[in-house]
This record gives C-alpha cells, sequence and structure tokens, in this order.
C-alpha cells in the first residue's frame, strides 16, 4: 500500500469524487438558499412591536447558533422520525445547514438594518408609507451592501461544511472519499483530491464575493 501516489488510481476515482462535487454545490447552493431567506425573516422578526414575538426568535437563533452544526443534522433524521416526520438524509441535512446558517445570517442582517441612518426611517413616516414598502423600498435596499461581506462569508462556511452531512449518509464528497478509501484500502489519493477540490472552489469563490461587492458599491456610490 505504501505512501506513495497512485497516477492510474487518481484518475480511476475522479470522475467519481466530480460527481460527488456536484451534489455537495447542490448541498451548499440550496442550504444556503434556505439560509438566505429565513436569516432574512429572523431578523425581521426580532424588530416587530410584538415582544414575544421579538424574544421568542431572538431566543430560537441564539439556541440555534449555540449548538453544534452536527448535532441538528442528526437531531433531524434519527429523532425527527420518533416525532413523525420522516425525512431523507437529503432533506434533513438541507434543513439542518439552513436554519443553522439562517440563525447566523440573520445576525448579519440586523447589522446591516441597524447602519441605515434613521432619517430614513423618519422620512418613509413623512410620506405615509407602509411598513411593507419602508422595508421593501427604503430599508432593505440600503441594508444589503454593508451586509454582502459577512453573507459571503457564510457562503464559503457552508461550502466547507458540507462535509458533516456524510455522518447521514449524503453522497458529497467526503462521503464519496470514505467509500473510496474503505473499498480500495488507499486514503491518500481521495483525501488528497477532496482537499484541493475544496480549495480551488473556495477560493475563487471568496475572490468573486469581494469583486461583487465592490461592485455593488461602486453602482451605489458608496466607498
Amino acid at each position: 500500500m505504501g505512501f506513495h501516489w497512485r497516477w492510474d488510481f487518481t484518475w480511476q476515482i475522479l470522475p467519481r469524487l466530480l460527481d460527488a462535487t456536484l451534489n455537495t454545490l447542490a448541498a451548499a447552493g440550496i442550504g444556503y438558499g434556505i439560509a438566505l431567506v429565513l436569516g432574512l425573516v429572523f431578523a425581521l422578526a426580532q424588530r416587530t412591536p410584538y415582544r414575544m414575538l421579538t424574544v421568542s426568535v431572538r431566543e430560537a437563533v441564539e439556541f440555534v447558533r449555540s449548538t453544534p452544526l452536527v448535532l441538528q443534522i442528526f437531531f433531524f433524521f434519527y429523532v425527527g422520525p420518533q416525532m413523525g416526520l420522516r425525512l431523507s438524509p437529503w432533506v434533513s441535512g438541507m434543513i439542518a445547514i439552513g436554519l443553522h446558517y439562517a440563525s447566523y445570517l440573520s445576525e448579519v442582517y440586523r447589522g446591516g438594518l441597524e447602519a441605515v441612518p434613521k432619517g430614513q426611517w423618519e422620512a418613509a413616516t413623512a410620506l405615509n408609507l407602509s411598513t411593507r414598502d419602508t422595508y421593501a423600498r427604503i430599508i432593505i435596499p440600503q441594508a444589503l451592501p454593508p451586509a454582502l461581506a459577512g453573507m459571503g462569508n457564510y457562503l464559503v462556511g457552508i461550502f466547507k461544511d458540507t462535509p458533516m452531512l456524510s455522518v447521514i449518509g449524503v453522497a458529497e464528497l467526503m462521503h464519496t472519499a470514505n467509500s473510496i478509501g474503505s473499498e480500495n484500502y488507499r486514503y491518500l489519493e481521495p483525501y488528497t483530491l477532496v482537499g484541493l477540490i475544496f480549495l480551488l472552489i473556495s477560493l475563487p469563490t471568496a475572490g468573486l464575493i469581494r469583486l461583487f461587492e465592490c461592485w455593488v458599491r461602486r453602482k451605489l456610490g458608496m466607498r
């Protein structure tokens, strides 16, 4: 077996890892989409005049942020059926990732919302705009640009956390690498390739996010 690199084995396993890469990207994309929407809902729910709702959502967000993602994945997949909620590994993983990162993104949104000058709220009130129109047309468009950096960081974070889905059998990169290693008793090539794939995707993505952030700021006349 040894620790020497086998190129024939590398080319043999590469197609399986590339297929798993597509699953990993899909998992990250779907999970991030859920987190984007839920995170905004959580952030807005903490700004209502209804104290019970505000406190409940705030405590729920803190609870999710304070518990490990892997525990939440286990909960949805293994505890869910005991509560009458039977979900596939994919659905369980997407819900867990989406909910987990929504709690973090809600804080990113909250920071952006609080950065909007108070005068914008007063102007909306003077124009007799409804709360919905105030958020949709004035506040949220101004709150998102400052939040882009944090939102982009969590996109990369979700991508790097997808290997946790392997614990419930989702066929992402790490699960596939583990399967290849156990089948062939060689782990050097699959694990190294997985690391390289994550690196080759994460670094350009982070760079593109920074470019997008700069473009948005220029469009809005922000420094």
